[in-house]
């Protein structure tokens, strides 16, 4: 494109009488300007600093750490169910015999194979001999006799019925071999790490082991996938072959909220219970492994769980839509562009330090170039207490910016300049 003499000419006057018009007001009013421009880029620079000034000038709560205690259990573990975080833990990665716990595996494969549809709730099951001579806790299965497989999954939930894994384990995979089998592998899938299964109900056999941690990352697993399988192993009582049995769980009617999960003993294994009961919204799944007696396994697991629901809580960090801070934009019509929530975060913490928590930005790219249409995503925001991070949601941003025009840009270069020489006078 080609410029005649005559409009460069103006072009060159209007640049003239805009250098002389800023020059002659530079003094009073880029002093003015240096002075906020100064404090609006210490405000951008680093939203994390600013987060922590803001946090250090509120007085911090006087709050009381989460009480200290030694589990009465040889391996103790409590964990929050919807995050799966470790409250408690103790001798959590040695691997112990668990017992009848090992019917949490036999279960969630049972579960599976209904949701894949290779089974049926009414299926009829077959008792081979094999499950009729099982020995310990029994649903008293007859041998030749079908047995739909909902009374086989509610006879291991509620009575923990031996001759029920068995049978359930040769009507899925034809098998008890099998089954174990495909036991490992889902352990393994699962990364449960110290687990090995040597048969389906948990009675004692050589290299038959399970950690504490293993069986509360299966045990929120199978009730995260399978919510149902809570409504079953909260039943009181079961009823089969006209003999009545009841539930072994002690916390049920007894600890407030609780509905599972599973019981076991042994003599190699002691008494060992995974527990969980939900309060206020909340769920808490503990777990203990070779306790001494049926009166210890519940006060272990009732100590667990107290401890749990009276020392933390959830906590709305941040809530979508919050303005957390700014980002700088190249050749816009705005220098700034504010950041925004895109999703509410709750977080568990200890009771009573919600006012510590901290929220720092990390963004792409700053400066971001005009134009930014608004709910750009730009980064994360970390939610952190102390040196902990507890959640990342994603941050972008509140609102579009249009890219200046040509003599806007050409103005505010002129005024930067000035602004530069005004600086470099000032500080001669």
């Amino acid at each position: 494109m080609r410029i005649s003499y005559n409009a460069l000419r103006k072009m060159m006057l209007f640049l003239l009488a805009a250098v002389i018009l800023v020059w002659s007001i530079a003094s009073p009013v880029l002093a003015s300007s240096d002075t906020s421009a100064e404090n609006q880029a210490e405000t951008q620079t680093d939203t994390e600093e600013q987060t922590e000034a803001e946090t250090e000038e509120e007085s911090e709560p006087e709050t009381e750490a989460p009480l200290e205690f030694e589990s009465i259990a040889e391996t103790a573990l409590l964990m929050e169910f919807s995050t799966g975080k470790i409250l408690y833990e103790k001798n959590a990665d040695v691997p112990m015999p668990p017992a009848s716990i090992t019917k949490i595996m036999t279960l969630l494969l049972g579960f599976e194979a209904i949701e894949r549809g290779e089974a049926d709730w009414d299926d009829m099951v077959l008792v081979s001999e094999k499950a009729w001579r099982e020995t310990g806790s029994v649903m008293f299965l007859l041998v030749d006799t079908q047995v739909p497989l909902r009374d086989i999954i509610t006879g291991i939930s509620v009575v923990s019925a031996n001759d029920g894994c068995v049978a359930l384990a040769e009507h899925l995979n034809g098998t008890v071999e099998s089954f174990v089998r495909l036991m490992n592998n889902r352990a393994k899938e699962l990364g449960l790490t110290n687990t090995q299964f040597k048969n389906p109900h948990g009675l004692p056999a050589e290299g038959h082991y399970m950690s504490a941690r293993d069986i509360a990352v299966l045990a929120r697993y199978l009730i995260d996938k399978f919510p149902e399988i809570l409504e079953i192993e909260s039943t009181r009582e079961f009823t089969f072959n006209d003999v009545l049995q009841f539930n072994r769980n002690p916390l049920l009617g007894v600890y407030p909220g609780a509905d599972g999960l599973k019981t076991g003993r042994t003599d190699e294994a002691g008494y060992c219970l995974v527990g969980t009961a939900m309060q206020n919204g909340m769920r808490m799944i503990s777990v203990v492994l070779r306790t001494e007696s049926d009166e210890e396994r519940l006060a272990a697991s009732r100590e667990l769980l107290d401890y749990g629901f009276h020392n933390f809580e959830f906590a709305e960090a941040v809530s979508e839509g919050d303005i957390v801070g700014e980002v700088n934009i190249k050749s816009g019509k705005d220098l700034t562009v504010p950041i925004k929530i895109d999703q509410s975060a709750t977080v568990l913490i200890p009771k009573g330090r919600d006012g510590d928590i901290k929220v720092s930005l990390s963004v792409k790219d700053d400066p971001i170039f005009a134009p930014v249409e608004a709910e750009t995503e730009i980064g994360e925001a970390e939610i952190r207490l102390d040196d902990e991070l507890l959640a990342t949601v994603k941050i972008s941003t509140a609102k579009g910016v249009e890219k200046a025009g040509f003599f806007e840009l050409i103005w505010r270069e002129i005024v930067n300049f000035f602004k530069s020489l005004f600086q470099i006078s000032t500080e001669g």
